[in-house]
C-alpha cells in the first residue's frame, strides 16, 4: 500500500513540477503576465449586452452607456449611473429618450442632471481585475455607492483598456492614463470640481485610485478630491503574488515564497509593480506638507480569500507613517491601535488616524469576502461619512 502511494506521489510530482516550471517561464513574458495579473479577457457578463443596462436590473435609461476619449485616439467604454431618487423625479423625460449606447452623452437628460446641479456629487468608480462594468458584484456596488443620498450621488464607471469593449492591452502606465482621462472628463466635460468628486476603488482598482490621487496631489497647484474609499487594497504586486491564489485556489508564486532567493529573482520579472504602499505614503505626505484636507478610508474583510486583510493593515501603516515627522514603526502603530480601535464585535473593528489635515480610516470586517462587501451598507456609510465631513450640509 505504501509503495503504491509513493508511486502515485512520484507520478504527481513528475507531472506537476514541469507544468509549474513552464508556468513560471511564461510568467516572465509581458504578454502572459498581463493576462494573469489583469484577467481582462474574462468577461463574466455572459449572454448580456452592456449596451442594454436594463438587463442588469437597472431602470430604463437609468444608465447611459457612452465612451471617453483617451490620448492614444482610442476610447474607454463607460456607464453613467443615475441615483434612483433623482431618476424618479425625472422619470418621464428619461424614459422618453432612446435607450442604448450614445455618441454624445452631453445631449442626454442624465448628463444635464449631473452637469447642471451644483449640489450633485460624482463617484468615479475603478473596478478590479477581470470582467466588465456589468460583472459580478459591481452592479449592487453602484447602488450601495449612491444609497446614502439617492437624489444627488451619481456614479461613472468604465472599463480599462483591454477590458470589455475598451480596446488595447492593459498595463500599469496605460491604466493610469485611462484613469487620468476619466478624471479629465469629469472635471472638464461634466465640469464637476474635485471638491465634489469621490474616488472609489476595489482590488486592482485601489491601486489605480491611489496612483491618480497621488498624481493630482503632486501637481502645481495640487488637486485633492473630496476623499477616497478603497476596498481590498494590496501593498504591491510582489507582496500580493507571495500569497495570491487565483479564485482562492490556484497559486502563482506563493509556493516559492519559502525560498527568498528564488522568489526575489523571479520578482525582478514583474512588469507592473503597482506600489500602492509607496504611493499612498506620498499622497499623505504631500497633502500634509501642502496643508490640504484629505480623507482616506480602507476597507477589508478578514475572510477575503483573494487578498488577505493584512495588506490593508500594511497600507494603513504606510499612510499613517507618512504623516509623522519621525515616523512610526508597524509595531508601535499596532500598540496604538490596540488602545484606540473601536471593537464592533461581529462587524469587525475600526481605527481612525487624524491629523490637522487628514483622516485615515481602517475598517477590518469579519465577513464580506472579496466582492460581496461591495454591495453592503458599510460602503454606503463610508461614502456618506466622507461626503458629509467635507460638507456638513450634504445629508
Amino acid at each position: 500500500m505504501l509503495d503504491l502511494l509513493f508511486k502515485y506521489a512520484l507520478i504527481s510530482t513528475a507531472i506537476f513540477v514541469p507544468l509549474y516550471a513552464g508556468l513560471l517561464g511564461l510568467l516572465t513574458t509581458s504578454s502572459f503576465q498581463a493576462h494573469v495579473v489583469y484577467l481582462h479577457k474574462i468577461q463574466m457578463t455572459w449572454f448580456k449586452d452592456l449596451d442594454v443596462p436594463e438587463s442588469f436590473g437597472f431602470l430604463r435609461n437609468q444608465v447611459t452607456p457612452f465612451s471617453i476619449k483617451i490620448p492614444n485616439g482610442e476610447a474607454l467604454y463607460a456607464w453613467h449611473i443615475l441615483p434612483v431618487e433623482l431618476y424618479r423625479k425625472h422619470e418621464s423625460a428619461l424614459i422618453a429618450e432612446p435607450s442604448g449606447f450614445v455618441l454624445d452623452i452631453t445631449s442626454r437628460v442624465g448628463f444635464e442632471l449631473l452637469h447642471d446641479d451644483p449640489d450633485a456629487r460624482l463617484i468615479l468608480h475603478f473596478h478590479g481585475a477581470a470582467g466588465t462594468v456589468g460583472s459580478g458584484y459591481r452592479v449592487p456596488n453602484y447602488r450601495a455607492l449612491s444609497a446614502g443620498q439617492p437624489g444627488k450621488i451619481h456614479v461613472v464607471t468604465f472599463d480599462y483598456r483591454g477590458f470589455g469593449r475598451s480596446n488595447g492591452t492593459p498595463s500599469e502606465r496605460g491604466m493610469i492614463l485611462d484613469a487620468l482621462a476619466v478624471v479629465d472628463w469629469a472635471m472638464k466635460i461634466a465640469e464637476i470640481p474635485p471638491s465634489r468628486i469621490l474616488i472609489f476603488g476595489q482590488s486592482l482598482g485601489t491601486a489605480v485610485s491611489i496612483a491618480i490621487s497621488e498624481h493630482f496631489a503632486l501637481q502645481t497647484p495640487p488637486t485633492v478630491f473630496t476623499g477616497a474609499v478603497l476596498v481590498a487594497p494590496f501593498v504591491d504586486v510582489a507582496t500580493l503574488v507571495a500569497t495570491y491564489r487565483v479564485a482562492g485556489l490556484i497559486p502563482i508564486l506563493s509556493p516559492l515564497a519559502k525560498f527568498p532567493l528564488l522568489f526575489n529573482y523571479l520578482s525582478r520579472f514583474i512588469r507592473d509593480t503597482w506600489t500602492s504602499k509607496d504611493r499612498v505614503a506620498e499622497y499623505a505626505r504631500v497633502n500634509e506638507a501642502n496643508g490640504k484636507k484629505y480623507r482616506l478610508t480602507l476597507i477589508h474583510a478578514e475572510d477575503d480569500y483573494d487578498i488577505p486583510s493584512h495588506h490593508t493593515e500594511t497600507v494603513f501603516w504606510h499612510a499613517v507613517n507618512a504623516t509623522i515627522a519621525g515616523g512610526i514603526s508597524y509595531e508601535e502603530l499596532e500598540v496604538k491601535k490596540s488602545k484606540s480601535r473601536t471593537d464592533l464585535g461581529a462587524a469587525g473593528s475600526v481605527m481612525e488616524w487624524r491629523t490637522e489635515n487628514g483622516v485615515i480610516r481602517e475598517e477590518i470586517l469579519k465577513t464580506g469576502l472579496h466582492d460581496v462587501v461591495m454591495g453592503n451598507p458599510v460602503i454606503t456609510m463610508a461614502v456618506m461619512r466622507i461626503l458629509a465631513a467635507a460638507d456638513p450640509s450634504f445629508n
